[in-house]
């Protein structure tokens, strides 16, 4: 039986501006990803009946059809007319519904992972496209790095991330926030304060993390953190420990904070372990799905 091992990593955002909304629904964005080394492990196995089946170490994910790899898995065997069934087994780290992109990840793993064992033949690019179909943020987590993402996420352009040797501390509060009410509850009229995204591009290009850290804003937080004061608590907690800056990430309610010094970082955690328990130190990382083993 053929088999593949994949990891599928999570992003953070260092801005989110929204722009407008489209005729669909969709929003406008113009926002800076940045994959993190925490990952989920994916292994997509062949088996004899021609299904796809999923299993998990996580309670907070559906095994059927209404996720994210399922539908990618059933995309690609549709449309390439494939009668081989799949098991797909997913190691959960990253958080479940947490603005860091875990499904969309996923979902990448799956279609890169299939490619190989499929022999598809698919670029990049074309893979991309594919992933677009699932949901805006698949394409970045294809390819991963840094990006500045726009239109709805899907027009990317490759920038300088953050570098390998700045600290990133991650916390997840025991809260589940919908992305779709977030945006919904936005109001675009009112917003207080957007990022300069061109000065966060250049401050990156010069490894200014100070900078970068100082004027990273999610106009996305303003909606999530009244709703939960949680966020401006682990925000609280991150600077008080000497954290360059702190963030939501994405629609909520994962916080992460910048720091240049570990011991900082590794103090910050102990005390928020203290009150969350999803709270992880990792690095920035320049890659997105990766096949290993």
């Amino acid at each position: 039986m053929n088999s593949i091992d994949l990891k599928s990593r999570a992003k953070i955002n260092l801005s989110i501006d929204v722009l407008g909304k489209r005729e669909d629904g969709y929003h406008i964005v113009e926002m800076i990803m940045q994959t993190i080394d925490l990952y989920d492990q994916i292994k997509i196995e062949e088996v004899e009946e021609n299904l796809i089946k999923i299993k998990s170490d996580s309670v907070d994910i559906p095994l059927n059809e209404d996720n994210i790899v399922y539908k990618a898995a059933n995309l690609l065997k549709e449309r390439f007319n494939i009668s081989k069934g799949i098991e797909i087994s997913i190691q959960k780290n990253i958080p479940v519904a947490a603005g860091m992109a875990g499904g969309s990840s996923n979902a990448a793993a799956v279609l890169v992972g299939l490619n190989k064992l499929w022999n598809l033949g698919l670029s990049e690019n074309e893979l991309k496209e594919i992933g677009l179909q699932l949901g805006a943020d698949v394409p970045f987590c294809i390819t991963g790095g840094c990006s500045l993402a726009e239109g709805i996420g899907e027009i990317l352009t490759d920038i300088n991330g953050i570098n390998e040797d700045v600290n990133i501390l991650v916390c997840k509060p025991n809260i589940f926030v919908s992305t779709k009410e977030v945006y919904q509850s936005l109001d675009m009229k009112n917003v207080q304060k957007r990022p300069d995204n061109k000065k966060l591009i250049e401050a990156l290009k010069n490894n200014d993390i100070k900078f970068v850290s100082e004027n990273m804003v999610n106009v996305l937080e303003e909606v999530t953190s009244v709703k939960y004061k949680e966020i401006n608590e682990i925000e609280e907690v991150m600077i008080k420990n000497k954290a360059l800056g702190s963030m939501m990430s994405g629609s909520g309610p994962t916080v992460f904070g910048l720091f240049d010094n570990k011991e900082y970082a590794i103090k910050a955690k102990e005390e928020l372990l203290l009150n969350y328990n999803q709270v992880y130190l990792v690095n920035s990382s320049n890659k997105g799905v990766e096949i290993y083993g």
